[in-house]
């Protein structure tokens, strides 16, 4: 089969670490066609989507003392070709965020790519849907007590009411731009006056939760089915626990609570068409949504022995046919 992969550059991407090239990997051990682009080297010809596309060979990374140990240089890529997507058995939406207009304008192109011959991973319209903070809100019984707000004593009383609190901005990601809100902090005014661009960008604010102290587990979801889970935790002064900002991260089991959680998005995430999706989890209580590039799997499989990818790859090679 073929499977395109829309990502960041590739020389800028981790293969100790990256999902996508994770995933990339366990198609090519399957014997699959990698081919790579970006989200700028996409349109649309006669009501088709199209791409500039690279083969790309890898080298598979190779676990050694506890660590993914990458070859020098990691990957080859070959000649690029303009394809429709459409030629593509799955193309899969791996480009960071922030879901900037640019991003947008990609997904929409993504959108004339003919479904009944390829298969969208995560769906155009349900990445459209779920912006990453707000698409949580819609499980209340599942989350903290959570605000979205631009309006700075809203916030200011939400805070004093919790006793502390954590901002987040809407679009952010990898824990960029994540606040610890102590209501009788001086600079308090000053952050929400950052973090709301002067009162003109709503931001979400969640109760704090003391568990953060014991980690932010991620849980990978695969057609609304959890498949693993890493726990990370904070380190030295950082209170976020976000493998970005050096969180630590550790071998940990999807418990029931966390199982009921996944269960009640599940029949949201397939009416979505969020195959491939990340759930943040601490204490019990879902955190956020994430469906545009959700990683962790090489850190699973690190501490769990376990290989996702090839479960990943064999799961849209079976719906991808069907």
């Amino acid at each position: 089969m073929k499977f395109a992969f829309i990502i960041d550059p590739i020389d800028r991407l981790d293969p100790g670490h990256d999902t996508s090239v994770a995933l990339m990997e366990a198609a090519q051990v399957l014997g699959h066609e990698i081919w790579i682009t970006q989200a700028n080297q996409l349109g649309v010809i006669a009501g088709r989507a199209f791409a500039f596309l690279q083969p790309v060979h890898l080298v598979p990374v190779a676990l050694q003392d506890g660590r993914w140990v990458a070859a020098n240089p990691w990957f080859e890529v070959g000649d690029r070709r303009q394809w429709f997507l459409d030629e593509m058995d799955a193309v899969f939406m791996r480009t960071d965020p922030p879901v900037t207009v640019p991003y947008l304008y990609a997904t929409y192109i993504l959108d004339y790519i003919n479904p009944e011959k390829t298969l969208v991973v995560n769906s155009p319209s349900g990445i459209r849907t779920a912006n990453e903070k707000m698409y949580a809100l819609q499980f209340a019984e599942a989350m903290p007590e959570t605000i979205v707000t631009l309006d700075k004593q809203v916030i200011r009383e939400f805070a004093e009411k919790q006793g502390a609190a954590v901002l987040k901005p809407l679009g952010g990601k990898a824990g960029e731009g994540v606040l610890f809100l102590d209501p009788s902090d001086r600079n308090f005014n000053s952050m929400v006056e950052i973090s709301t661009h002067q009162g003109l960008m709503p931001v979400m604010v969640q109760t704090y939760l003391p568990d953060a102290r014991l980690g932010d587990k991620r849980i990978i979801l695969l057609h609304g089915e959890p498949i693993g889970a890493v726990n990370r935790i904070p380190t030295g002064q950082e209170f976020r626990g976000n493998m970005a900002v050096g969180g630590a991260v550790a071998q940990t089991e999807i418990t029931d609570r966390e199982r009921e959680i996944c269960a009640q998005l599940a029949p949201f995430l397939r009416r979505d068409g969020l195959i491939f999706v990340g759930i943040d989890v601490i204490g019990g209580y879902l955190t956020e949504v994430n469906v545009t590039s959700p990683t962790g799997i090489r850190e699973i499989d690190r501490l769990s022995g376990v290989r996702l990818g090839r479960q990943v790859i064999e799961w849209i090679v079976e719906n991808a046919r069907n």
